[in-house]
């Protein structure tokens, strides 16, 4: 990939060109999916501001990860030879996100509530990031719904807004600062 020239005014009209070369209305569900997840990566990069060493590897990894959803999601699946060689993301990369949630879970006490989306500017920043990760996956649905998906883009999606979730109680001091919701607490006077 070289990129020498940043403005290419192909795309002044409306539309731009998907990996295959087709072009599309900027408004398509398929570009939808692929700005969900590319403001997904500029949410991560400032938690990844916020955190300490070891989070921010795992967090710099996911950034990776989502370029290649982002070009798995650029490139239609088909039987066509260019679409069978192009990029798409892994079952591996799935069960990497697993492994990462038992591993921090494991720390975790269980709970009997959800949590309020509050705590430490960190995981305030990552529970920002889970939701616009949820809207991502959500896009990506929607696009199932009406073309060719890889199934492991909406599998690692929903297992990264799992793995933000609990990264959420980690940065709240292990769930110490966790503020828990307490359904109907003002709905009666």
């Amino acid at each position: 990939m070289r990129l020498d020239r940043i403005y290419t005014r192909t795309g002044d009209g409306g539309t731009t060109a998907l990996g295959d070369g087709r072009r599309v209305p900027k408004t398509h569900p398929r570009i939808e999916a692929c700005g969900a997840v590319d403001e997904l990566n500029a949410v991560l990069g400032l938690l990844s501001a916020a955190v300490g060493r070891p989070t921010r590897a795992l967090i710099r990894s996911v950034q990776n990860d989502l370029f290649d959803v982002g070009a798995d999601l650029c490139i239609p699946p088909s039987d066509k030879p260019y679409a069978r060689k192009a990029l798409r993301v892994s079952a591996v990369q799935v069960a990497r996100l697993e492994h990462e949630i038992d591993r921090y879970n494991a720390e975790l006490k269980p709970l009997k509530s959800f949590t309020l989306p509050v705590g430490t500017p960190a995981a305030s920043w990552c529970h920002l990031a889970r939701t616009v990760c949820r809207r991502a996956e959500r896009r990506v649905a929607a696009l199932a719904e009406r073309e060719p998906v890889n199934p492991e883009v909406l599998r690692y999606l929903n297992r990264f807004s799992d793995l933000l979730y609990v990264l959420t109680r980690v940065l709240n001091g292990n769930g110490k600062r966790d503020v828990l919701w307490v359904p109907g607490r003002h709905a009666n006077p």
